[in-house]
């Protein structure tokens, strides 16, 4: 397993918002994370990437305790691995050219400016982003932030990707662009776990489809089980729109 979840729980405050959740993502699959809103999906999500460290339990990046690991071991799991938050996560103060440039200045301290700017301006063509890159953020709409967003978590060329409702505020051409691009990792054996509402994505892109209740894990589901089902896809994508 890629990245692997043992007994692992999350609160905040008096509220337990996960609730023993095991699970193991395999090497080159993707995932979906779905269940009603306010289930617990984008908090397992970001367990699983590293970003919360849990209140109990652990979380394995290829067999390593992701908060055990030493300096260097971090930096390679960071450097593997990107997030895309459904929020976008850019830093209000920067630009969105500061904003991108500094992932590879951290992993890839020997590349130069030149090659560094040939990467942003391939990856926010990739997305559609046309604006300038000396902007930020909150001179952007919330769809022009998550192109931002996506663009940043390719610049690594990471090999696990963590994407919380990626497609989220975009119009239907930006979406499928987005997906797309997802898909194109699929065909590079990257491990893709994702959280979406869109029913379409989850079919098109999901090995497994893991549905989640108040914090726990509930049901697993495959690809193959959703197509050839449609009283089951009829009953998940109820129960991923609520």
């Amino acid at each position: 397993m890629v990245v692997e979840m043992k007994n692992t729980y999350f609160s905040a405050q008096t509220q337990e918002i996960v609730h023993d959740f095991s699970m193991g993502f395999e090497e080159g699959k993707t995932t979906a994370l779905v269940g009603p809103s306010g289930s617990g999906k984008s908090t397992v999500l970001k367990l699983a990437a590293g970003v919360i460290v849990p209140s109990a339990g652990t979380v394995f990046f290829r067999d390593k305790d992701i908060w055990r690991m030493n300096r260097e071991q971090n930096l390679a799991f960071r450097k593997e691995s990107a997030m895309v938050f459904q929020d976008s996560a850019l830093w209000a103060n920067q630009s969105l050219y500061q904003i991108m440039e500094l992932p590879m200045k951290l992993h890839f301290p020997n590349m130069g400016k030149k090659e560094r700017d040939m990467r942003m301006n391939e990856l926010v063509e990739q997305v559609g982003y046309r604006r300038q890159l000396t902007l930020r953020p909150a001179q952007l709409s919330m769809g022009e932030q998550k192109l931002i967003a996506f663009a940043r978590a390719m610049l690594c060329n990471p090999s696990v990707l963590f994407l919380d409702e990626w497609t989220e505020s975009l119009d239907d051409a930006s979406a499928q662009r987005l997906i797309d691009l997802v898909q194109e990792r699929q065909s590079l054996h990257n491990t893709i776990i994702f959280v979406s509402h869109d029913f379409r994505a989850i079919k098109k892109l999901a090995d497994y489809i893991i549905m989640i209740i108040e914090g726990s894990l509930s049901q697993v589901f495959t690809r193959e089980q959703i197509m050839e089902d449609a009283d089951l896809a009829q009953h998940l994508q109820k129960g991923i729109s609520l």
